[in-house]
């Protein structure tokens, strides 16, 4: 009989063929996405702890701008010292918050880094249902403020929820704060824990949660 493969060995050959690269494809597709994965979740934690060091810092900073550094600055105060208030974008919950603080960053040699400053953090969303970006502005005193809400520079994105904790002398949280009346007239909160929820893409129902608490030397 003349050499060669039958009909049934040739079909064989080819199944045990396509079987092999099938597995060997779901391999690399499984690892290039665990890759992708790992890859997105470090820079989410790295940008997580960008965030929460400079929120921290600059509320450690923090002081009541009615009680001015130099008698020059008097006039150049704000009315406000310290207003956080619970909000709300898209059905996503989300806090504003301005203050005065010392931690100005400079970014021209000609500007002193150090100096009294209104610092405020506010919320955007990318469309109507879209994340989060959480923006930080820094105006030193004395220079013209901007519109509510403009005027900052990005400091972290695809949130999906931003939450302070403002605690007073006596412990007792509050989910806002205005030291320019009530029962906190004049007084900035002894502690501020910040909560900032990143979207989680592969599970939508566990987001990325972290937590931190700073005191403000000068609160209470």
């Amino acid at each position: 009989m003349p050499g060669g493969f039958t009909l049934l060995e040739v079909l064989l050959a080819i199944f045990i063929f396509a079987f092999v690269v099938s597995a060997i494809f779901t391999a690399y597709t499984g690892t290039f996405k665990i890759i992708d994965e790992t890859e997105s979740q470090a820079g989410i934690y790295e940008m997580a702890r960008i965030a929460l060091e400079r929120i921290s810092e600059d509320l450690a900073s923090a002081y009541p701008s009615g009680q001015p550094m130099s008698p020059a600055a008097a006039e150049d105060l704000p009315n406000v010292l310290f207003v956080g208030e619970k909000k709300e974008i898209g059905g996503q919950p989300c806090c504003a918050l301005r203050f005065s603080s010392l931690a100005h960053i400079a970014f021209s040699k000609e500007v002193s880094v150090a100096g009294p400053t209104e610092i405020a953090y506010y919320a955007a969303a990318k469309g109507d249902e879209g994340p989060l970006d959480l923006y930080r502005s820094d105006i030193p005193l004395g220079r013209e403020r901007p519109e509510s809400g403009t005027g900052g520079l990005l400091l972290c994105e695809g949130l999906s929820s931003i939450g302070f904790i403002y605690y007073d002398s006596d412990g007792e949280p509050h989910d806002s704060w205005d030291a320019g009346e009530g029962m906190s007239k004049g007084k900035l909160p002894s502690r501020v824990s910040i909560l900032i929820e990143f979207a989680n893409s592969t599970d939508p129902a566990k987001p990325f949660r972290f937590l931190t608490g700073v005191a403000i030397p000068m609160g209470g």
